[in-house]
């Protein structure tokens, strides 16, 4: 009797016609019929799982793992169409080539007869290729569906705060004590309160989001948006992107009531625009390069970094309503009280003879190069992890694990050397870094250094330096 295994996949609900239970029986039944045994273990199902990427199915994984031991445990893989196997033709010819060449297993389709012949070869890519325009005209047709449901004001989604889904009518109702809560951010804000008070006072309230977590001013600020609330579907049709998002969408009427009337929704997307103008205003132009003090100063009150704008810092947590603490100082002044203790800086070092010859690996004409080199290096890393992986699970043997490993770790050497030679060179070019003989003021005054420099020169010997609103202090920590 010929040994085998059974491979079932349903990918939806909607093809109850094949659950995994009919397509077993269908299987055990041809089994039976031809002369095959189907053992418990060697039954593997992907209940819920897509045929695009095979990587993602963990019961076909295993079947391949399994296949790969010695002896080979079966030579024949029953399935009830070949498009339960893979519904991608790369992955369906390279693991089909695997089991065939190496493991002498072959894949029977026990509703599609096929034999060994060139014809049937041709048969086979073709149905494969059905399958997979198949999965692809599905995915453009679910989405030509979701596109007319959201036409008719339709809402496809997760019920936002202040709603429920009423999944009989396809529709939103609203959940009153949730929607009380949106009424207030509204009210809040329209009657002036900034964002970020009203994120505090909602959390001196005890509201919370949807999620149960305590709201920030981002989750904020998507409310005061959302048209949701006004009774109207945003919906867009191409593009996942924030610019396609706004190139490609339209907005219609729901079929559900709103929580906030239009006139108020209006008044508030007006008030957002004249905020944002505001802000921007201040905000730092990142068409210049950042200021040498970016991420370096911290809160003292929850440790998070202090924004440097153009004109002023504030803290980030502050601004995004976690921190309690304003921490809002002119930028020259924070820049004034840095200069000022930048003397007791420069003692710290020179007592404790500081080398200031620092390696800035970004420095100079290296910089892209080792940058590559490193993003290659993490790959490989990567790669060896994977790699040890796949003997574990025994889809590798150990002679394979042992050759992938020696490649690996050898590309990973010879690019380590290559990185060392780079940074000797760079040794050589960075003289005029040496602040031996000249003050650390100056280096911070000279308008010839770049803030990149200058920032990387900071964090190379500062583990941070607290901004003490009580004492409007900068207390420095050093590296031990």
């Amino acid at each position: 009797m010929k040994i085998a295994a059974a491979y079932i996949r349903v990918s939806t609900e909607e093809q109850s016609e094949y659950s995994p239970l009919a397509q077993l029986n269908l299987i055990k039944k041809y089994a039976k019929e031809n002369n095959f045994k189907i053992p418990k273990e060697y039954i593997f199902i992907d209940d819920g799982y897509s045929g695009r990427q095979v990587e993602k199915r963990p019961a076909f994984m295993k079947m391949i793992s399994v296949a790969k031991n010695k002896p080979v445990p079966f030579n024949f893989i029953l399935v009830h169409k070949f498009d339960r196997f893979s519904r991608n033709r790369e992955d369906s010819v390279v693991y089909k080539s695997l089991l065939k060449k190496e493991y002498n297993i072959k894949v029977i389709s026990i509703t599609e007869t096929i034999d060994d012949d060139k014809f049937s070869l041709i048969l086979e890519s073709m149905l494969e290729a059905m399958a997979e325009y198949y999965s692809l005209n599905l995915a453009e047709e679910v989405k030509k569906g979701m596109t007319e449901k959201a036409k008719k004001g339709e809402y496809q989604a997760y019920a936002p705060l202040g709603f429920l889904n009423d999944k009989k009518n396809k529709t939103l109702i609203i959940n009153d004590e949730e929607a009380v809560i949106v009424k207030y951010i509204f009210n809040e804000f329209l009657n002036g309160v900034p964002i970020q008070k009203i994120v505090k006072n909602l959390k001196v309230l005890g509201f919370k989001t949807k999620r149960g977590n305590f709201f920030e001013r981002r989750a904020v600020e998507y409310i005061l948006k959302n048209t949701v609330y006004k009774g109207y579907t945003t919906w867009c049709f191409e593009g996942k992107r924030r610019r396609d998002y706004k190139k490609n969408s339209y907005v219609v009427k729901g079929n559900y009531p709103a929580i906030i009337n239009e006139e108020i929704f209006d008044k508030v997307q007006v008030k957002l625009k004249q905020n944002k103008e505001k802000y921007f205003k201040n905000k730092i132009d990142y068409k210049f390069e950042k200021h040498y003090l970016s991420g370096v100063i911290k809160c003292f009150n929850c440790g998070s970094s202090l924004s440097i704008g153009k004109n002023y810092c504030q803290c980030i947590s502050y601004s995004q309503g976690k921190c309690n603490v304003s921490n809002y100082l002119l930028t020259k002044h924070i820049e004034k009280a840095f200069l000022t203790q930048i003397d007791e800086l420069e003692n710290v070092l020179f007592k404790n003879n500081i080398n200031f010859n620092i390696d800035l690996i970004k420095k100079g004409n290296f910089d892209e190069e080792i940058k590559i080199i490193n993003l290659e290096i993490h790959r490989l890393n990567t790669q060896l992890k994977r790699t040890k992986e796949a003997y574990l699970n025994k889809i590798d043997t150990i002679e394979e694990y042992k050759e992938n490993k020696i490649n690996i770790e050898s590309k990973i050497i010879e690019l380590n050397n290559k990185l060392k030679e780079i940074k000797s060179k760079l040794k050589m070019e960075i003289d005029d870094f040496n602040l031996k003989t000249k003050s650390i003021r100056a280096f911070f005054e000279d308008k010839q250094i770049s803030n990149f420099d200058k920032n990387e020169f900071i964090k190379s010997i500062l583990k941070k330096v607290v901004f003490n609103k009580n004492s409007r202090t900068l207390e420095f920590y050093y590296y031990n």
